[in-house]
């Protein structure tokens, strides 16, 4: 692979050569997003696939499904991206799966996986982890694999690489976005990633559905314990009379965040006939710990789970139930 620099660091970073020796050796790679892919899963994908493709490594982007963002087509091979597997594949990377479940599919016990994540939640699942809770996103984990083995970063590449960092870390904004967060970001900008251009595509192509939507999930709004915790809802009925995808009313979830007594904010919503729960906590309340009762997983301050059946109610009622009883 060609060569742009090596970083000389005293940290032990011999899991990104360990990884870096298992792809050169392998014949196809499938690489795999997470279900309900985000902009972190796809962007970390890109970036590789981008790499893999410009050095002739046979290779497929998965996703269990076909149902992709599509204000993310602006990155180059996003429409190669497939949900069909490969007849053969001798090497599989996972990107942002907080959990092995995350890849939605059984992988072959003995086909190998590289576990590339940032979140705390991840038990180190693959033949090859390189997992760190700390960064702002699993992009720019993918940078630290680009640099620690010398790569070179196209521009194509970059452009990935900057749009997972800067969509997961809420436009630089949460607290695991440091002084190196912003030096990747300015790295990757010299390598060819354009911030305005990617701030337009990611914010400014909204559908006229999604400003339709978000006063009915609004609306939803109910408030617990003196205000401190908020639930809201996305029915199944609201995206039929709307046109909406389920996608146009996650940006509510952030809005109800930004309320000043809020402290705990959960959003339910129906996907796939079951319920998925998005929790969010401000300063250290670790909402993780509330949503790992329910198998899920992520973050101290984000998380999230996924519960059986369809009645929002009810799994409202059993979520704050364990909210109140862990405060």
């Amino acid at each position: 692979m060609k060569k742009d620099f090596i970083l000389d660091n005293k940290l032990d970073f011999s899991n990104y050569k360990e990884a870096l020796d298992l792809i050169e050796k392998s014949r196809y790679i499938l690489i795999i997003t997470h279900v309900n892919p985000d902009a972190d899963t796809i962007s970390s994908a890109l970036a590789l696939s981008n790499l893999f493709y410009e050095n002739k490594i046979k290779h497929k982007v998965f996703n269990v499904s076909s149902d992709l963002p599509q204000n993310l087509n602006f990155i180059n091979r996003f429409e190669k991206i497939t949900d069909q597997l490969p007849k053969f594949y001798d090497l599989a990377i996972s990107v942002d799966c907080g959990l092995k479940k995350r890849l939605g599919f059984e992988l072959p016990k003995e086909i190998p996986l590289i576990n590339i994540d940032h979140h705390q939640s991840n038990d180190d699942f693959g033949v090859i982890n390189i997992v760190d809770s700390t960064k702002s996103s699993t992009a720019e984990i993918i940078y630290d694999f680009f640099k620690f083995n010398g790569l070179y970063i196209t521009k194509h590449s970059a452009t990935a690489l900057y749009t997972g960092i800067y969509d997961d870390s809420l436009r630089f904004s949460i607290g695991r976005c440091d002084e190196i967060t912003f030096e990747k970001a300015n790295f990757l900008v010299k390598c060819g990633a354009n911030p305005s251009f990617i701030a337009n595509k990611l914010i400014r192509r909204d559908s006229l559905a999604k400003y339709r939507v978000i006063p009915k999930v609004l609306n939803s709004l109910e408030l617990f314990d003196e205000g401190k915790v908020a639930f809201i809802k996305a029915e199944p009925l609201w995206l039929k009379q709307t046109g909406a995808h389920i996608r146009d009313c996650e940006d509510a979830l952030d809005m109800i965040m930004s309320i000043a007594i809020v402290q705990i904010a959960v959003f339910l919503r129906v996907v796939n006939n079951e319920i998925r729960v998005s929790a969010r906590s401000k300063g250290n309340i670790d909402i993780s710990k509330v949503i790992s009762k329910f198998g899920g997983g992520g973050h101290a301050n984000a998380a999230g789970c996924s519960l059986d059946g369809t009645d929002l109610t009810k799994a409202k009622n059993m979520v704050l139930k364990e909210i109140l009883e862990t405060e």
